[in-house]
């Protein structure tokens, strides 16, 4: 019952992005994937997701193969992308975007009691239901990407830098939430520039640097190490 990376190769054209990349997910857990810009952390849950084909490596989820399934078919075995920046429909209203993430589900009575989940989970949400999504703040716009991709009821949530352009104040909200998701038994790969944040709530970390794995380790052994702490704690 994990998800797990093996020797990953990926890029975009001629340019080769990430190289041999392997790391693991097991259930209910938070694994924080850290790095600088550029180091292939999108990238890499691009390949998980299915918007992009390994070039070599395999994704496999409890043993099962996914690498190269399209996107819908990935969602359907229970992994759900939180992408950059969002990417909510701005014209649609709150209410209408956690529809569209439960699109590919069809139990009606499983999908009311997720939004009622997602509403106690932030609710702020169920306040502005009715609203476009483009008028809601930047950490509201954030819990409605998370909540989204919630709706699909994952067993992986793979966020992309949740913590972008929130005031410190919403990045701990944001985080605090994920805790609480990680105790609902729905494990989280994290992409994230804010390590201190990151490593506050993971289980266990990644250090991604130019494509390859630097260093792997607990969440508290990374945030100890003195390497990690001069390159992305202070």
């Amino acid at each position: 019952m994990t998800l797990e990376l093996a020797g990953i190769e990926a890029g975009y054209g001629g340019a080769r992005v990430v190289q041999g990349v392997s790391l693991a997910v097991p259930p209910g857990r938070i694994v924080a994937l850290l790095g600088p810009n550029g180091a292939g952390k999108s990238t890499t849950l691009r390949v998980v997701a299915g918007l992009l084909r390994p070039r070599g490596g395999e994704v496999r989820l409890d043993g099962e193969r996914i690498a190269g399934l399209p996107p819908d078919a990935v969602l359907r075995r229970g992994l759900a992308l939180v992408p950059e920046r969002r990417e909510l429909f701005p014209s649609l209203s709150v209410a209408e975007n956690l529809d569209l993430g439960a699109y590919a589900r069809r139990d009606r009575a499983g999908i009311a009691a997720d939004l009622e989940m997602v509403f106690a989970l932030f609710p702020r949400l169920r306040e502005r239901r009715t609203q476009p999504a483009r008028t809601l703040s930047g950490g509201e716009q954030q819990m409605l990407a998370i909540a989204r991709g919630l709706m699909s009821r994952p067993r992986y949530l793979l966020l992309d830098e949740p913590s972008l352009g929130l005031a410190p104040l919403l990045i701990e909200e944001i985080f605090r939430k994920l805790v609480e998701i990680r105790a609902h038994g729905t494990a989280i790969l994290l992409v994230e520039q804010n390590a201190a944040a990151a490593l506050r709530v993971a289980d266990h970390g990644y250090v991604l640097e130019t494509g390859i794995i630097r260093l792997e380790g607990s969440a508290a052994a990374l945030a100890a190490d003195d390497a990690v702490r001069d390159a992305y704690l202070r």
